[in-house]
């Protein structure tokens, strides 16, 4: 018996990296999954046949989360399919490294849109759903960098520190009205998020306690840990698999 078992879980970005790996964790644990890829990518039917093989149902959408209206389309389509959304997982988002003086507005609000305002849109719109039923978990994705901040990532950073205030924030808006809200923050993940080189990487690895990089498969099961009732009393939370990066 799985852990999301019977419920139907929303995950954005779930082509690759962190989400794909939380789409198939939480088809896995016995969840129907809708997962969405950027329209610019080759549709990832592979994923698709990955969630059936766990013998639940899969759906999967273009969508760039930052526009409005595709997100609602989305929203609706998912629910037209499955009839509602119990587990949404805001994991959609990009890496790019320019230094604050090279940054134009264009780049800055493009990374803003993609991570603050699509975490923002797509809980808009799958919020009331939940709230009517008065069930459901919210799951976003932040970063260590929230915390830390990082050169050329300013822009990102200062993304991932507004996902937590909103996550926080929610939380205090929406718990006691059924939903409980949590987010994840985590640290140096091999994913191939930034290009990098293999020299790059050793640095960074030697960099942290652990003494190396953390993989997707080790971030899902955070995801799912929130997503489920094992979490029933996590309210507000950024949970944080980085390796030792950041200790609070």
């Amino acid at each position: 018996m799985g852990r999301l078992d019977g419920k139907v879980a929303f995950v954005t970005g779930a082509s690759r990296g962190i989400g794909r790996a939380i789409a198939l964790a939480c088809a896995r644990e016995g969840a129907d999954v809708a997962g969405t890829y950027h329209p610019s990518e080759a549709k990832p039917d592979a994923i698709l046949h990955e969630i059936e093989a766990f013998s639940r149902h899969a759906l999967l959408l273009p969508l760039d989360v930052a526009d409005e209206g595709p997100v609602a389309g989305a929203v609706d389509a998912i629910l037209a399919r499955f009839g509602r959304i119990d587990v949404l997982v805001t994991n959609a988002g990009y890496g790019e490294e320019t230094p604050v003086e090279a940054m134009t507005a264009a780049q800055w609000d493009r990374m803003i849109a993609v991570h603050l305002r699509g975490t923002f849109l797509c809980v808009r719109h799958v919020l009331p759903g939940m709230l009517e039923r008065r069930s459901g978990t919210i799951v976003t994705m932040a970063s260590q960098l929230a915390y830390l901040g990082a050169p050329g990532l300013a822009h990102y950073a200062a993304a991932k520190g507004g996902i937590v205030s909103f996550t926080r924030s929610l939380a205090r808006e929406v718990s006691r009205r059924g939903v409980r809200v949590n987010g994840i923050a985590p640290g140096p993940i091999q994913t191939g998020f930034l290009p990098s080189t293999p020299e790059e990487d050793r640095a960074l690895a030697d960099r942290l306690p652990i003494g190396r990089l953390g993989t997707p498969d080790e971030v899902a099961p955070t995801a799912v840990f929130l997503a489920s009732d094992d979490a029933s009393y996590y309210v507000g939370q950024i949970l944080g698999p980085n390796g030792g990066d950041v200790m609070p």
